[in-house]
C-alpha cells in the first residue's frame, strides 16, 4: 500500500509528459509502471484508495479461504481485464516503446526473474501478480508450473539491472525516506513461514533489508555522480504495507505528485 506514493510520482510525471525509455518494476512497483506505460492517470489510484477496501481484494476471509491475503487475480484480473471494472490499456502499453521489465523472485530457487514485456498479454498480467506476492502474506504465484513470490527478495534495488540495459540516468522511486534502513525483524519472521516448503526463497526474504540498504547505498553513490535521482518521501505518514486509512493514504498519494515535481529538471 506503500505504493501509492509511487502513484502520485508517476501521475505526476504523465501530467508534466515525461516520457521513460523504460521502467522497472518491483512488487507493487510494477503495477504502478503498467499504468504509467497505458498511460492512465489517476488508475493507480482507485486501486489504493477504494478497491482495496473490498473484502474480495485484501481480507482475513481470503487468507482463510485462498491462503492469500490479497486475491491478485481479483487485482489484475476481474479488475484489470478488458471486461472488467477498471481495465488496464494493454494496446497501450503495447504500443508504448518504452521496454518494461517486471522483477519477480523464483520460490524454488530463491533466484530473481526478470520478466519483459513479451510475458504480458491482453488480460494475462501473471508476471505483475508474481511480482507482488509477498510471502506468506500470499501464496506464491505460479507462471507455467513454477512458483513465484514478491521481485523485492530477489532485487529490491534494481537500478545495476538498469545501468547494464545501457540506461545512463535513471530515476529511483522508494516508498522509505532515503534514509531509513530497512530491519529484518519481519522479514526474518515471514520467512521462518515459508522455510520448510521454499527454503531458499527464505534465506532471500532474510537478506532483503541487507540488500536494500545496500542498494540505497549504492544509488547515493550514484546521485552524486548525476546519474541518478532519488524520489523518496521525506516522511512516510503512517503508512506501512497493509495501511487503508484513507487519510493516510491521500496524504502520502499527495507527497508523490509533490516530489515527482523532481524529475523534470534532473532529466533535462
Amino acid at each position: 500500500m506503500r505504493g501509492i506514493y509511487a502513484a502520485g510520482v508517476l501521475d505526476r510525471c504523465m501530467e508534466n509528459g515525461i516520457h521513460f525509455d523504460a521502467g522497472i518494476g518491483v512488487s507493487a512497483g510494477s503495477a504502478n509502471i503498467a499504468s504509467y506505460l497505458a498511460g492512465q492517470k489517476g488508475r493507480n489510484y482507485l486501486f489504493y484508495t477504494e478497491y482495496s477496501t473490498r473484502r474480495e481484494y485484501m481480507s482475513l476471509r481470503n487468507f482463510l479461504f485462498k491462503k492469500s491475503y490479497i486475491d491478485m487475480d481479483y487485482v489484475y484480473g476481474i479488475l484489470s481485464n478488458d471486461d472488467g471494472e477498471n481495465p488496464l490499456d494493454y494496446p497501450a502499453i503495447a504500443a508504448n516503446p518504452a521496454e518494461f521489465i517486471v522483477v519477480a523472485t523464483n520460490a524454488e530457487t530463491g533466484k530473481v526473474q526478470y520478466f519483459n514485456k513479451g510475458d504480458i498479454s491482453q488480460n494475462h498480467y501473471d508476471v505483475i501478480k508474481a511480482s507482488c506476492s509477498i510471502p506468506f502474506v500470499c501464496r506464491p504465484y505460479f507462471i507455467d508450473g513454477t512458483p513465484y513470490y514478491d521481485g523485492a527478495l530477489g532485487d529490491p534495488i534494481p537500478i545495476e539491472k538498469a545501468f547494464s540495459m545501457g540506461y545512463d540516468k535513471i530515476v529511483l522511486i522508494l516508498t522509505k525516506p532515503r534514509d531509513v534502513l530497512r530491519t529484518s525483524e519481519r522479514d526474518r519472521k515471514l520467512a521462518a513461514r515459508i522455510h520448510k516448503k521454499y527454503p531458499l526463497a527464505a534465506d532471500q526474504l532474510e537478506q532483503r533489508a541487507a540488500k536494500y540498504n545496500a542498494g540505497v547505498d549504492l544509488a547515493k553513490r550514484y546521485e552524486k555522480q548525476g546519474r541518478l535521482l532519488i524520489i523518496a518521501p521525506d516522511d512516510t505518514c503512517g503508512m506501512d504495507t497493509l495501511t487503508r486509512s484513507p487519510q493516510i493514504m491521500q496524504r502520502f498519494y499527495n507527497k508523490g505528485i509533490q516530489d515527482g515535481e523532481k524529475i523534470s529538471a534532473f532529466l533535462c
